[in-house]
């Protein structure tokens, strides 16, 4: 069942996509602009399925979860190799040292932490380091898994522990998947007669958007690898095309659970935080950061005057 259905929705979603693609290309100027931001959120799909088959779970086939995966991939555009590998580590990793953004360690810059924080997740660069990352390693592939790249460019970014991890994978598989993602985004432009201010549009809208969920959902969560994220509470619509992304302490703790398994984990009387309430807070800055196991910083999201059970849907 699970195959079936995740196939049916990543094909409508590329449809959908590829239509909000040609909108923005050949409309009005007020149809354009509506077709970038449901673009925006679309895009998330896809990506969803990408991430269902990265823990194995798009489909009981492992082949045809594989060939899931790899088709998804082709919309964000990534290697569907390197975004397993990527994700695992994110998984391992989870509110450690190396998987931190909403604080800074000691020793650290907090205007750098700053800059990579505001630049990266909230004004959307974080979606295009993955995409100009995947670039490198199509045109110079042994300058990706290079001492420069893997020892100093990248640890100097905060990707370090993840690059060094990319660099091991089979560079002919990954450099495949790289390819076939690009020749399906210009096989978009051309068929569909694209201009590419609409094509750059439509990405940086979904760029905002894909940047800042990554880390709303887990900012200020408690600094615990399984239990260090947020189911949070949005409008039921989003949450759907989302796939149900949005319950991400769900999904951290069960992650061989299927997207539409999810809910049944989320216990209704536990603090759900609101999207914008997260993500509002973030545009405030990194903090110093508490100890590993430290619970989550409450008393920062939430004022004394204000109760969590009356937060706001997104």
């Amino acid at each position: 069942m699970a195959g079936l259905l995740n196939t049916a929705i990543l094909a409508l979603s590329l449809a959908a996509l590829w239509l909000c693609q040609w909108a923005a290309s050949h409309l009005s100027v007020g149809y354009a602009l509506l077709a970038v931001w449901v673009f925006s959120l679309v895009a998330n799909t896809p990506f969803a399925i990408m991430h269902e088959a990265v823990h194995g779970v798009a489909s009981r086939n492992r082949r045809w979860n594989e060939l899931l995966g790899l088709v998804a991939g082709w919309a964000f555009p990534t290697s569907f190799s390197m975004q397993r590998v990527a994700h695992e580590g994110h998984h391992c990793r989870n509110r450690t040292d190396f998987d931190l953004y909403d604080y800074y360690l000691p020793g650290q810059s907090k205007r750098v932490r700053n800059l990579w924080l505001y630049l990266g997740n909230l004004f959307g660069l974080y979606w295009w380091s993955v995409v100009f990352g995947n670039l490198v390693y199509l045109l110079a592939p042994s300058l990706y898994r290079s001492r420069f790249f893997t020892e100093r460019l990248s640890p100097a970014l905060g990707f370090g522990p993840y690059v060094a991890d990319l660099a091991k994978l089979p560079p002919l598989r990954v450099w495949v998947e790289i390819a076939l993602a690009f020749m399906y985004q210009a096989g978009m432009i051309y068929c569909l007669d694209l201009k590419m201010a609409s094509v750059i549009a439509c990405y940086w809208a979904f760029a905002l958007h894909w940047s800042a969920l990554q880390y709303v959902d887990h900012a200020w969560s408690a600094r615990d690898i399984r239990n260090g994220a947020w189911n949070l509470k949005v409008l039921p619509p989003f949450r759907w095309i989302a796939l149900n992304y949005h319950y991400h302490q769900a999904h951290h703790q069960h992650p061989e659970a299927p997207w539409f398994d999810l809910p049944k984990f989320v216990d209704p009387a536990a603090l759900q935080p609101s999207f914008w309430r997260i993500y509002l807070s973030l545009w405030k800055g990194v903090r110093p950061a508490p100890p590993m196991g430290a619970p989550a910083d409450l008393d920062f999201l939430f004022p004394a005057a204000d109760q969590p059970a009356n937060d706001g849907a997104h």
